[in-house]
């Protein structure tokens, strides 16, 4: 309801307010420009598509990263992508670019503009960065939440200028990220080159220390092996193989010798075998034990000097000495063989004593050779593991883009802007947030009392009740009529009254303000009428000695009054007067003193309200107003209480708490507050929800 009554209290501001914004909107519309947009689609993969099986030098999960998409936005905004379409279009030389956006390049530039041949390099600089910030601020960048797509649109006044840069902005976003992807890969190759000749001069070094060594110390390596952490090991080398051979054959040539040792013993114990194996020998035996069976088979028949017995046994005798003759020299060659049997042993045992030597002297090189092997291999190892990265990291840029465009920016046939529609609500919208802003700006400014139900949140105050806002002019006869709302107003005001003391109405009360002119007089006047209506004799007192007023309103004389009292008069019964109201008598202020608070400081004031209660039922005393005054306070002191008068936005509120203030400062009792001229746009809430005093008033309608 509060902000309903700021609404209804500033209607024609806000009305005026919406109404200037929406002309001002329908102008600028009307002679705005016709712009087009032309947008083109683009989608972003997450992870890139290989061509080689080579991987990128990002991780794999790089692409899933939450920053990604937000990272893509931004490269599709930066300068740099702005700077490239600019070249690729030679915007910066392109007048009907700076045209389609309403902005002359020339501007503070120097050159004629009716010039012609190359620019300057200041102008040149200066158009281009006049085309690339021209490029950006028209430029957007729409991502399609939920998906991988991007929409890049350009606006301008040219549909064909639109369409060109829209298309050309999403090729050099391709060409720019491809152009970055080999780019990343540079100072890679920078450094991997440097490490490479490095480390190619460490292998060449350390493999010629490794031959340089061996050739040193004899070292000849007949077979490596390559270990599975990539350790090279000599299996063999030349000496080792060569007394490896020589083992073989000292092992060959003692078991000979010990053979041939043992065909010599066999043959002096008379057990050759090698005699009964002879194939010779064994023919020569068998021819003689033929030859035995025939001399035998021949001693049966004949003599031993039987001829044939004779032959035969000749024959006997020469097989015996060829027998002999044989088996000695088999005895004699099994002697010279285990001669040189032992011979070639000794040899072969002192050629394998000197190898061992040779061996152990080697095998003690060979940690050092080992060192130097062991260097060679490590720096083979780092030189080709950067060697293969280098090659890598050749083919790591040669991919499948993972940028594809989806639709290409058409030329677009209808301008996007102005929208005249949008731009009126958007007007409104704009009317509506400035005209709030100023209706609560004003209504903070306007710190006064708008409605009755603020007296007691602001000023911690009972409402005495609330009078509605009349001419000048007709007060007095609104007040004669005790059925006007005027008069139902103050007659609630003194049933009010009623309730704030523990024997009803106060018998003394004063009527006071902030400042003049808020309908003090006019409530001192009304609360003694309606007094006066119900039968009370009343007195009204004219106390503000400054201004006087009361005998106006009553048609009486002001020729003496109050101030001849407070100067020492003190017939005070010939000072009233008798007015044409019922039931009430007037006091009026009198000539006006020098100095109206000096009389008042005195006790006679107090004295004089103790007389008049004698005489009468109610003393209604019109006070001068409080700020500025010490008349107010002063008078407190004779009187029950105060009734505060407020105008209805009249004093701001801070001002109306200084005036309570000061009636605090000196222990006046304020009863409470009457909220007067209140307009007749806040009825409504102030009395009683929209059936006002003039209840009844209506004439009856006709009944059928």
């Amino acid at each position: 309801m509060q902000y309903w009554q700021v609404v209804i209290r500033w209607k024609w501001v806000i009305a005026a307010i919406i109404l200037s914004t929406l002309a001002l909107g329908l102008v600028v519309t009307l002679l705005s420009t016709p712009k087009y947009t032309a947008t083109s689609r683009i989608e972003i993969s997450r992870e890139l598509k290989k061509v080689t099986n080579v991987e990128s030098l990002e991780s794999a999960d790089t692409g899933r990263d939450l920053e990604f998409y937000n990272t893509q936005y931004a490269l599709l905004s930066a300068r740099s992508l702005a700077e490239r379409v600019a070249r690729k279009l030679r915007l910066a030389n392109n007048d009907a670019f700076f045209e389609a956006h309403g902005v002359d390049p020339n501007e503070g530039s120097t050159r004629d503009s009716k010039a012609t041949g190359p620019l300057a390099t200041r102008d040149r600089q200066r158009r281009e960065n006049l085309a690339i910030k021209l490029l950006l601020k028209n430029a957007t960048i729409s991502p399609l939440r939920g998906s991988a797509l991007i929409d890049i649109s350009y606006t301008s006044a040219s549909p064909a200028l639109s369409s060109q840069i829209a298309n050309t902005w999403t090729e050099q976003f391709i060409v720019q990220s491809m152009d970055r992807r080999f780019a990343s890969t540079a100072d890679a190759r920078k450094f991997l080159e440097g490490r490479l000749e490095e480390y190619r001069t460490r292998l060449e070094t350390a493999e010629r220390e490794l031959v340089g060594y061996a050739a040193n110390k004899d070292i000849v390596a007949l077979g490596n092996t390559k270990t599975p952490d990539g350790r090279t090991e000599v299996d063999r080398t030349l000496v080792s193989s060569d007394l490896e051979a020589l083992n073989t054959a000292l092992a060959s040539a003692t078991a000979e010798r010990i053979a041939a040792e043992s065909r010599a013993r066999v043959g002096q114990s008379g057990n050759n075998a090698e005699t009964l194996n002879n194939l010779g020998i064994g023919q020569m035996r068998q021819r003689r034990t033929e030859l035995a069976a025939e001399y035998a088979k021949l001693m049966v028949q004949f003599e031993p000097s039987y001829p044939t017995a004779k032959a035969v046994a000749e024959q006997l005798r020469v097989l015996d000495a060829s027998i002999s003759r044989e088996e000695s020299r088999v005895l004699r060659s099994r002697s010279a063989e285990y001669a040189e049997a032992s011979r070639r042993e000794t040899e072969l045992k002192s050629k394998v004593e000197s190898l061992k030597g040779r061996m152990t002297q080697q095998q003690r090189d060979r940690i050092q050779y080992n060192i130097y092997q062991r260097e060679a291999d490590t720096t083979r190892e780092l030189y080709d593991g950067l060697l293969q990265r280098y090659k890598e990291i050749g083919v790591a840029g040669v991919g499948a883009n993972n940028i594809a465009i989806v639709d290409v920016a058409k030329l677009p046939d209808k301008p996007t802007s102005p929208n005249l529609p949008l731009n009126l609500a958007l007007a409104l919208l704009a009317g509506l947030a400035i005209a709030a802003l100023t209706t609560l700006g004003l209504d903070q400014i306007d710190e006064g009392l708008r409605d009755p139900g603020q007296v007691n949140r602001l000023l911690h105050m009972p409402l005495l009740g609330s009078v509605p806002d009349v001419e000048d002019n007709e007060a007095l006869d609104l007040l004669r009529d005790a059925k006007s709302p005027l008069s139902e107003a103050y007659l609630s005001i003194r049933s009010n009254l009623a309730f704030s003391t523990d024997h009803g109405m106060p018998r003394a009360l004063m009527v006071t303000s902030t400042r003049p002119a808020e309908g003090k007089s006019t409530t001192s006047l009304a609360l003694a009428t309606v007094l006066g209506r119900t039968g009370r004799n009343v007195l009204l007192l004219d106390a503000d000695m400054r201004s006087p007023s009361m005998h106006q309103f009553t048609g009486l004389t002001n020729r003496e009054g109050l101030s001849n009292f407070l100067a020492g008069n003190d017939e005070w019964k010939r000072l009233i007067q008798q007015t044409s109201i019922k039931g009430m008598s007037l006091l009026p202020a009198g000539p006006t003193p020098p100095s109206a608070a000096e009389l008042l400081s005195s006790d006679r004031m107090q004295n004089l309200v103790r007389q008049l209660l004698e005489h009468f039922d109610h003393i209604i005393i019109d006070s001068p107003p409080i700020l500025g005054l010490a008349d107010a306070p002063l008078l407190s002191r004779a009187v029950e209480g105060c009734v505060f008068v407020a105008e209805s936005e009249g004093v701001a509120v801070r001002g109306i708490r200084a005036s309570l203030g000061r009636l605090h400062a000196v222990h006046a009792h304020v009863f409470g507050v009457v909220l007067t001229k209140l307009k007749q746009r806040q009825a409504g809430y102030g009395y009683g929800y929209g059936y006002g005093y003039g209840y009844g008033d209506e004439e009856p309608k006709a009944v059928a």
